[in-house]
């Protein structure tokens, strides 16, 4: 069954598929109650709706006295997801329902600096790998997480520090000409930031997602929404200015965050500090050759190296501060450390809290929770399915829907 122009019919449809999508309504009986529809029109929805492919029957529900009512299920597995999150050294892709479950995925080790050509030619190939291992079905959507500013409606990528070759590349394209899918695509905090509120799923989540690894950006919820600000740059707080501060920064300015606590700058004074005559594990590992990461770096503070908690600290003194900043206008109920920095967990917590809660207002901290993130590889993944979710289901649904599947011209559609 098809429809023509948006119709009573057709939104009293739209509003039977979402309410059972969300679970709000698993039977007629329920769809009844909180759409007002008769019983009769009930049915005749529920079955154009599953027709169309959207809803499928489930088992018997409880009974209330009479017949037990038939359970009703969003057909989440009737076509994929792509996912794609892209990192400083790293290339993460997956296949997800559209419910946001995670069927495979696959990592492969890549250096961004490569270049977007040869870097999303990467990514495709292992999407192309994934997609040779599962059964035919459509690929409704792909979403695309990168570690860069975003300008999130056309999404090209505007000035990256650590992607050289990448400013204005357009990567929505790239893929939408390969899965003729639509196509969307963020900053990489956000996209976790939609991560965290798979987990805690309220509505009312105000939430900072700060992401400290090889540099630092913040993904921020709003009433579970995510605030990306008029063009997109919202929550990049790696380069704001640090007091006293003049360390260039890969930006090209003087002084930023991300110059003075990022990743990059802790292994950067790693060095520095070894050469001056530093001692420890970690002065032992570089003087044998191996390599120091911000991974290594927290694995080293674990493990109560002198040199190594000392950096780690710094970093989080720093970074406690200007989410400070961010935690008096923003008010959050929850601050979630991420990347490579919160796998020092507590050494690194406890100084981004003491921070916090010495510059913030009482009122903007007396609930205030600060945690680490999961630390689930998948979690990228799971987050720019999410977007994917938001933008097919709540966004642009009634621009789709009659046609039984979304396409790129049906998304973009005014």
């Amino acid at each position: 069954m098809r429809f023509g122009a948006q119709t009573d019919e057709v939104t009293s449809l739209l509003r039977i598929v979402n309410l059972v999508r969300t679970g709000e309504a698993s039977t007629r009986p329920e769809i009844g109650r909180l759409t007002g529809l008769g019983r009769g029109v009930v049915t005749q929805r529920v079955e154009a709706a599953i027709e169309m492919g959207f809803l499928k029957d489930g088992e018997y529900g409880p009974s209330s006295g009479g017949r037990a009512p038939r359970t009703l299920e969003f057909d989440a597995g009737q076509a994929y997801i792509v996912t794609c999150a892209l990192g400083a050294l790293h290339i993460r892709v997956g296949l997800a329902t559209l419910d946001g479950e995670i069927l495979s995925h696959a990592h492969r080790a890549w250096d961004i600096v490569r270049g977007p050509a040869e870097t999303l030619d990467a990514a495709i190939a292992l999407v192309e790998e994934l997609l040779a291992q599962v059964d035919d079905r459509p690929i409704w959507a792909v979403a695309v997480g990168v570690p860069g500013p975003v300008d999130y409606e056309s999404g090209a990528l505007v000035a990256p520090p650590i992607m050289p070759g990448w400013n204005g590349f357009n990567v929505r394209r790239r893929f939408e000409q390969r899965f003729d899918a639509p196509v969307w695509v963020d900053n990489d905090s956000n996209i976790l930031a939609l991560a965290e509120r798979v987990h805690r799923r309220a509505d009312t989540v105000d939430l900072i997602y700060c992401k400290v690894g090889s540099g630092i950006g913040a993904g921020l919820l709003s009433r579970g929404h995510l605030h990306r600000g008029a063009n997109g740059a919202a929550g990049d707080i790696g380069h704001v200015r640090v007091r006293d501060s003049e360390v260039l920064c890969r930006c090209g300015k003087v002084g930023c965050l991300e110059a003075e606590a990022g990743g990059w700058a802790m292994v950067r004074d790693a060095d520095q500090a070894i050469a001056d005559g530093a001692t420890g594990a970690l002065a032992a590992r570089r003087q044998n050759g191996e390599p120091i990461t911000p991974e290594v770096l927290t694995l080293a503070a674990i493990d109560g190296d002198a040199l190594a908690i000392s950096l780690v600290q710094r970093s989080a003194r720093l970074v406690g501060e200007s989410v400070a900043a961010l935690v008096n206008m923003f008010n959050p109920g929850v601050i979630v450390i991420g990347g490579a920095m919160a796998g020092a967990g507590e050494i690194y917590l406890a100084e981004v809290r003491q921070r916090v809660y010495e510059l913030s207002l009482p009122l903007a901290t007396r609930d205030l929770a600060i945690v680490s993130s999961l630390k689930d590889e998948s979690e990228p993944l799971r987050g720019a399915a999410e977007l994917a979710i938001e933008e097919l289901f709540e966004v642009s649904l009634p621009r789709w829907f009659a046609s039984g599947r979304p396409t790129i011209e049906g998304v973009k559609a005014a």
